[in-house]
């Protein structure tokens, strides 16, 4: 008896000593991209950093304002194309797909939401690069590389879908089958059902697929570094060259180890990422809490 509950009590020790480990360790890599971020601080102001447009290291210019537009437009216009496929994929999936079909595809979801992201930006770089330049850009009348905004953001919602799909499937099957006949036996159709009971029924779940999908947007590096352009400017279209703040910080980093002032400025540009997944998810739990109330009445 004393053997078990010394087992217990050391067990109990040990998980609690790596869960304090595994907590310590955000605080760690926040303060090490703080303490590495002091120095182009006190070169320049945040505001300086943040809103100048001019990114030019070699004179120690270091405006982060077209980075950052470049990275909203690519996360954004991906999840704009992004969330609406997904959402119909999972529905005709869950709802409507015979069931010979629903178990081919989910694996394939499975093994899709498991590939390298280097592997897409390949394929992106091979097929999504000569249609944006030979097809695209031609209709509009724009002369473009392919290299640019639109072809990073197609890249990267076709990278989230998996994401977004197999969440929502999820979410989807999870719905009593009661509430679905419920809504059947009053006369309403297979697409109000989905509607009015599954999409509101699963809305926490949605709006989670949605937020994990923007960390995995907000945060690739690779497969946006091999298709956005990597021109540190505001694009005047979506057909034009940009950049992003993760793919900088890899295309840049390893070059610039040697140079103080740039290497901490690019440390800073880590800790903005860092912050700003945080707080993506701490507004994620706030919403899902309150979505959950709001649907649990």
């Amino acid at each position: 008896m004393n053997k078990r509950k010394l087992r217990d009590f050391i067990g109990t020790k040990l998980m609690f000593t790596v869960t304090i480990f595994a907590s310590l360790l955000f605080f760690a890599i926040f303060l090490i991209l703080l303490y590495k971020s002091i120095f182009i601080l006190e070169t320049q102001s945040i505001a300086e950093l943040l809103f100048s447009s001019l990114w030019n290291p070699e004179k120690g210019e270091f405006g982060l304002y077209p980075i950052i537009i470049g990275t909203i437009l690519v996360t954004g216009i991906s999840l704009i194309i992004a969330i609406p496929i997904s959402l119909l994929s999972a529905v005709y999936i869950a709802e409507y797909a015979p069931g010979k079909i629903r178990r081919v595809i989910r694996p394939f979801l499975d093994v899709l939401a498991g590939v390298p992201s280097v592997v897409y930006g390949l394929c992106a770089f091979l097929f999504l690069v000569p249609l944006v330049k030979d097809v695209i850009a031609p209709w509009f009348g724009i002369e473009s590389t392919g290299l640019c905004i639109l072809t990073a953001s197609v890249t990267l919602a076709i990278m989230v879908f998996p994401i977004i799909i197999s969440l929502c499937v999820e979410s989807f099957s999870a719905i009593p089958i009661e509430l679905k006949e419920a809504s059947l036996s009053v006369g309403a159709t297979k697409w109000e059902t989905v509607k009015k009971v599954i999409f509101r029924a699963s809305a926490p779940s949605i709006i989670s697929a949605v937020l994990l999908g923007f960390g995995r947007a907000f945060g690739e590096t690779i497969a946006v570094n091999m298709v956005v352009g990597g021109i540190p400017r505001i694009p005047s279209s979506l057909l034009h060259p940009g950049q992003t703040l993760a793919s900088l910080i890899a295309s840049a980093y390893g070059e610039m180890m040697s140079v103080p002032l740039y290497e901490s400025a690019l440390m800073l540009v880590a800790l903005i990422l860092f912050v700003v997944v945080l707080l993506f998810n701490v507004l994620a739990v706030v919403v899902l809490r309150r979505a959950k109330r709001r649907w649990s009445y």
